[in-house]
């Protein structure tokens, strides 16, 4: 059995994990999720979140050592919780999500793409706090395989997604390195380029990366098919002690 926490990307909430959590637990695992700062129901304002304030919360969220799950955006903030926290951290996988290096931000590392699928689905509102994700672009760059009555169900719950914790920059020395690392590549994403997350994970040992014939939302489109890949990667060899 493996404590495992599972993180949102942008403009997402721990809403999305519903059907991945009882799925986990079938498999003898204790997953939970929660709301980043600003995202779901959690009410900090937009203009007070940092990335330090992500991190901060997934750390207030480890009492004892668990797996992480993350997804998308929340590879960043979870990575920087594995340089700063590694005691706390069992495993740390990655969801098609951003891996970084030294220095590396949201922002930077979607720029950094080969090429910017999410920049048309982006609308920056005035006052440049947040930016949103136009709801008729959301779905094909999130969801385009997601049962309709899920997809109508995520963007009725998308947030506004604060600016500032996508441009600060994570600090790394290596750290985060020492932890056990996996990669779980979405192979029909059309959010984060797959051979893009292939790159990223490349850094990784090859059998800690696998694939899922997916979109960016395999918590939708196959929650059940996600939590077999988890399971998988926290039990095989012992990899995590129960």
């Amino acid at each position: 059995m493996a404590r495992i926490l599972l993180i949102h990307g942008a403009a997402h909430g721990a809403w999305c994990w519903r059907d991945v959590i009882p799925a986990l637990a079938e498999r003898g695992h204790q997953a939970w999720a929660i709301d980043l700062p600003s995202h779901g129901q959690d009410t900090t304002p937009a203009a007070e979140v940092t990335l330090q304030s992500y991190v901060q919360a997934i750390q207030a969220a480890l009492d004892e050592p668990a797996v992480i799950v993350a997804h998308s955006m929340g590879g960043v903030p979870a990575t920087q919780v594995a340089e700063l926290a590694p005691d706390l951290v069992q495993r740390l996988i990655y969801l098609c999500a951003y891996l970084p290096e030294d220095g590396d931000s949201v922002a930077s590392l979607r720029r950094a793409g080969p090429s910017p699928p999410l920049l048309p689905a982006i609308l920056r509102d005035p006052g440049g706090v947040t930016f949103r994700f136009d709801p008729a672009l959301a779905r094909e760059k999130f969801y385009h395989d997601c049962p309709p009555t899920l997809v109508d169900r995520a963007l009725r719950h998308l947030t506004p997604q604060p600016i500032r914790p996508q441009e600060d920059g994570v600090s790394l020395a290596g750290i985060a390195e020492t932890v056990p690392r996996s990669y779980i590549v979405c192979a029909q994403d059309a959010a984060i380029p797959p051979d893009y997350q292939r790159a990223m994970a490349s850094v990784l040992p090859r059998d800690e990366v696998v694939e899922m014939t997916c979109s960016h939302s395999p918590f939708l489109s196959d929650p059940d098919g996600l939590a077999a890949v988890i399971d998988r990667l926290v039990t095989a060899d012992g990899k995590t002690a129960p």
